[in-house]
């Protein structure tokens, strides 16, 4: 293991923490990037036990686009669940939907669940390993094979592609 990597475990993690520190400080200052800096460090290497085989980002390209994807559709949906609570609560049909996963890695299956808990409007609450899905509770859905297949074009998909799996 080269020095770089001993130093970074996780460079893509660092360059990410080292971005939201910064985006939460509100300021960028030359103290504020140096604690996000030490932090984009630290952090990797003191959780590098529970990275025991890291998936390898593959498609950079495609990850870039996938976190736009997943920014624009959590401005939208922020909109549509505003609309939908300011409104008559009677109108929500709000139900759990199975979504069967066609992949094979945990994490990456951990991250499509955690990118469908970030978009509003969803939650993920359970991945049943043994049936391969992601247990999803949204709050208003009228079609679920039309959620289904919303998660897994726009969000399970591209993270395939980005790891190749």
């Amino acid at each position: 293991m080269t020095l770089f990597y001993r130093l970074l475990p996780q460079p893509i993690l660092s360059l990410v923490i080292l971005a939201l520190w910064l985006g939460l400080a509100g300021s960028v200052s030359v103290g504020q990037v140096l604690l996000g800096t030490v932090l984009g460090i630290v952090l990797p290497r003191l959780t590098r036990s529970f990275w025991p085989d890291p998936p390898r980002l593959a498609r950079p390209g495609t990850a870039a686009r996938l976190v736009l994807t997943v920014f624009f559709d959590i401005v939208v949906a922020n909109g549509q669940v505003a609309k939908r609570v300011l409104g008559p609560l009677d109108r929500l049909h709000p139900r759990f939907v199975e979504v069967p996963l066609d992949l094979e890695d945990d994490f990456i299956a951990t991250i499509l669940g955690g990118i469908v808990t970030m978009t509003p409007g969803t939650v993920s609450v359970d991945i049943d390993r043994e049936r391969r899905l992601l247990l999803v509770h949204a709050l208003d859905v009228e079609d679920p094979e039309a959620l289904i297949r919303t998660i897994k074009a726009r969000y399970e998909a591209p993270l395939k592609e980005v790891f190749q799996c």
